[in-house]
């Protein structure tokens, strides 16, 4: 567990201001070793999600996840589209993230439900990052599936799905075929007032 910034990242990522290079370090490859990964080893990345913020403590996220070894795991890949399957097979967990679209407290609608389950996402994906884990999110599953297959509460929103696993030990093989993207300049997404047109 490093904070220094990754040689596989350090080519590619330059910020625009200095900030803490476990945001730089944080990217999605795809290639997986395929090992195993112990409870010891991945509960720490949901013990990271659990503290994240969200609307009056709310905490709406929820994950539902499969080991590679459990009975569980056909199900979960079967969701996925043909072209993450071919990758996410050497994935060590399948998580489908969901979030709780009313308030346990009263009942209302929870306008900010993904924006908070979005929030437990980074945190996870962050921890994932310091232990130098890949943490995958995709769209790319059947969302209609996994309500109906997972058993998913009609008032918990499908959000995402994430491949977790660890990277193979030696990067230097696979470093010609994947690398961290970089990101639109601050310009690009900072706006000092309203919109103009």
């Amino acid at each position: 567990m490093s904070d220094n910034l990754n040689p596989e990242v350090e080519p590619y990522r330059h910020p625009n201001y200095p900030i803490h290079n476990l945001l730089l370090n944080r990217w999605s490859p795809r290639i997986m070793s395929g090992e195993e990964m112990s409870e010891d080893e991945f509960l720490p990345l949901f013990e990271a999600a659990r503290w994240a913020p969200s609307s009056y403590n709310a905490q709406p996220w929820r994950f539902l996840y499969a080991k590679k070894s459990s009975p569980h795991w056909k199900t979960f890949f079967d969701l996925l589209v043909p072209a993450n399957q071919e990758w996410a097979e050497k994935a060590a967990l399948l998580v489908v993230l969901t979030s709780k679209t009313h308030f346990e407290r009263n009942g209302k609608p929870s306008i900010t439900h993904s924006f908070d389950a979005g929030a437990a996402w980074m945190s996870l994906a962050l921890e994932g990052a310091h232990r130098d884990y890949v943490i995958h999110a995709m769209e790319g599953f059947d969302y209609d599936k996994s309500k109906k297959d997972l058993n998913i509460p009609s008032e918990m929103h499908v959000e995402a799905m994430l491949a977790i696993g660890k990277k193979p030990k030696n990067r230097s093989d696979v470093a010609h075929e994947e690398h961290p993207n970089s990101r639109r300049p601050i310009n690009e997404i900072l706006i000092e007032g309203p919109y103009t047109s």
